[in-house]
Formats: C-alpha cells, structure tokens, sequence
C-alpha cells in the first residue's frame, strides 16, 4: 500500500485570520478610480489610503495606532488637482510618501508624527515629467532618495528627489502602457509587465533591456481570478508569494523554493466581502511576538482592515528561523553613487528585540542652482573694457547676497525643526 509523502515546510500551515473589530478603521470613503493600484500603503507608523474627495486628488494618513472609526474632518493629503492612482512610502523614512496623479505630476510629501490640525496641501517637491497620467511609483530599495515612475506615456522616470533632477528616461522600451515595475533586491534591475504581454528585465543605467519573452515559465498555477487584477506581494525572508485579487475575498499564497517544482501552494485565506486595494506591512512592522509573518490591510467599501498571518508555535521565544535579518531604513547608497554605477544589498538589522520606528527625519531637498556653478572657460563675447569690471562686480554681489540667504533660511529651517521637535515632545508626553 502506497503512503503519500507530505512535503516539510515550517511554512505549512501558515494561518490568516482578521483582526478583531476595534482594530480596524472605520467610515473611509476609499477611492472608486478604476485603477489596478493597491490603493493602500503602510509601514511601521502610518496607514495611508487613497480616498475620494472633491475637486481634485486626496489620500488619507493615519497613525496605525488610530483605529475606529475616522473622523469626517479628519485632515487629508491634498495637492494634486486630478485623483492620486498611486502612493508609496520612502523605504528609508517613515515620515516620507510619494503619491502619482492623474494630473501627470508626482509629489513627495513629509508626514509630521502629530495628527496636523488641517489638510496638508504642501508637498516638499513636486516632480514634473510625465506627458500623462502617472499610475505606477517606486521607491528604490537601497539608494537614498531615488524614486520611480511610470506614467501612461509609456515611459519610466527615475528621479533624485533630494535635488529634484531626472536620473534616468527610459523611453522606447515599452509599445504600450505599464501595466508594473518592480526593482530586484538591490535596485540594479527593473522587471516590467506591459499591455503587449511581454515581460521585460531592465538595465536602468544601460538603458537596455536585458531580457525577455521568457521561453517556459518554471510553473504554472492556474488562478480562478475573473473578478480583478491580481496584487502579488513578495516576502523574500520567506519565500512566500500572496496573490491577493482586486475584486477577489481570497488571499492565495505560495512558498517558493530552488527544486522542482518550485512553486508550492500553501492555503487560501477568504473572507466574505470582495477587496478594494491591499496594503503589505514591511517585516520590520511585525510583532515578532506572536510569530506574525504578514500582515495586510484589506480595502472594503468604507472601511480597512488588517488581516494577519501566523505560524503556530508553542514557545514564547524569538523564532530564528521565521525571522532572518531584514532590511532596515538605512540606505546603503547615496543617489549619485547607484546613477555612477554602485551596487550595494539592504542593510539588514535584526527583529529579535522587535522593531521601535526613529522619530521625525525631515527629507531636505536642495535644488541645484545654475549660479553654482563654476563661469564657463573659453572664448567670450568682446567687451568694452568698461563693462568687464562691472559684470564680474555684479556677480559676485548677487552670489554674496545668495549666500547670505541661504545661511538665513537654514538657520529658520532649523529653528522650525527645533519647535517640531518640541512640538512632538509636548504630543508624546500628553498619550
């Protein structure tokens, strides 16, 4: 008589379950935009969602401590003048998240720790590049301040938001619209799914695509996913796959490994109302405690909800195995280092004493000034001997006064830090 042999995964019997009621957020009016983002995003400090709101675009920002139900004059990210299709928090700041409009533009904003007392309408920098709509945002893994975005002109933008610059257009690599971008674990790669059907892998800094129409998959699943888009969230810790569908009540995950036949299925978690968006915790905002491996934020109608996956363990202590080192919010680059050609991997910090979010980083933006720069050496116009003076005199008083104003607004930037900080002291010492 034939037994059949089970497979060994410490990963088995990984359970979902939603968390109880006064732990969700309640009266959210979730964006209807027929869109195949997420609509949500989430990191250790904050839940933010794209919601609908009037005369223009608008996404909501709340403490994950914030639970219940949201008050209706609860303040708002506002600026963009056409729906937000898309947000994403900086991984290197929780206080720092981007948003992409309908209205072509991209914003980064700077989320204070206290809950502001009216919308804030004040991005740190607007970037404008994009000929139309910008639906896709991505924020690179390792390198500071560098920022990618895909609009529906079918081109790809990488920015330097410390500055403001455009690093890299990559232009005629894709016939049709961007349907997802996604960077390897370093950022030294793109992966790119497009309307023609075809999967591409990118060189971003050669500007060549590096491959294509992969002959065979190494496998096949197939997904009942009529309803929606598929939003496929990755943990590499793991090496599980969730495949949550839009539209979908089920979450299908997968345990990925090196032999055949590489992908395993694991379970499906399903719930009785279809979801809007999902957002997916970063594993620095798990509780270790309860071996937590996951943790989803499901979009309803009117309302979100974390979903949590567990691996059942008896003991009380960490669980090595289950939680590797993970990459931290210390980037490994600066902008200019990956564009000239760097690679680095995360820098990993260990979950073993749990995770405590750093307090308020401001992102400083320092746009480059033309005035800067060195005057250019080489032939020049003819001059009278009388303009010459005059003209080297007025540069240099207008690059003394510059200076003189740069020195006055970092001394206000720095006092207006000084009383957020204050600010913030006051707001902790009152919870």
């Amino acid at each position: 008589m034939s037994r059949r042999v089970v497979r060994q995964s410490k990963f088995r019997h990984v359970f979902g379950q939603v968390a109880k009621a006064d732990q969700a957020y309640e009266d959210i009016r979730v964006s209807k935009v027929t869109w195949d983002s997420s609509f949500c995003a989430v990191n250790p400090k904050f839940l933010a969602i794209i919601v609908e709101a009037g005369g223009g675009g608008a996404f909501i920002v709340l403490p994950l401590a914030k639970t219940g139900r949201v008050d209706k004059n609860y303040p708002l990210v506002t600026g963009h003048t056409a729906p937000v299709l898309d947000i994403d928090w900086c991984p290197h700041n929780d206080n720092v998240i981007a948003s992409a409009s309908d209205d072509t533009t991209v914003m980064v904003w700077q989320i204070p720790d206290y809950t502001p007392m009216r919308n804030i309408t004040e991005p740190i920098i607007t970037l404008e590049g994009h000929s139309k709509r910008v639906g896709i945002l991505s924020w690179h893994p390792t390198a500071r301040n560098v920022l990618l975005s895909a609009g529906g002109d079918n081109v790809i933008i990488i920015w330097n938001v410390g500055t403001g610059e455009v690093l890299l257009s990559l232009e005629d690599m894709h016939p049709d619209i961007i349907h997802s971008v996604c960077w390897n674990s370093n950022g030294s790669l793109l992966v790119t799914t497009c309307k023609d059907k075809t999967l591409r892998i990118i060189d971003p800094r050669k500007g060549q695509v590096v491959a294509n129409n992969f002959e065979e998959p190494v496998a096949l699943q197939e997904m009942d996913t009529s309803n929606g888009v598929l939003l496929p969230f990755y943990d590499p810790d793991s090496s599980i796959i969730y495949l949550c569908g839009k539209g979908d009540s089920s979450i299908r995950y997968f345990e990925i490994t090196d032999e055949p036949p590489f992908v395993h299925y694991l379970n499906t978690f399903s719930s009785k109302e279809p979801q809007r968006g999902m957002g997916f915790m970063p594993k620095r905002g798990l509780d270790v405690s309860k071996c937590e491996i996951a943790r989803f934020y499901k979009l309803h109608e009117r309302k979100c909800e974390p979903i949590i996956m567990t691996v059942p363990r008896k003991s009380d202590l960490f669980q090595d195995d289950l939680y590797p080192d993970t990459p931290g919010p210390e980037p490994a680059l600066e902008a200019d280092e990956w564009l000239s050609g760097q690679d680095a991997e995360p820098v990993l910090i260990s979950l073993r004493d749990g995770y405590v979010p750093p307090k308020h980083r401001e992102l400083r933006v320092t746009k480059r000034n033309i005035l800067d720069a060195r005057p250019p050496t080489g032939p020049r116009r003819s001059q009278s001997a009388s303009d010459s003076p005059l003209s080297q005199h007025t540069l240099e008083t207008l690059l003394e006064e510059i200076k003189a104003l740069r020195e006055h607004v970092q001394a206000q930037e720095q006092r207006i830090t000084a009383l957020e900080n204050m600010l913030c002291e006051l707001v902790d010492g009152t919870d």
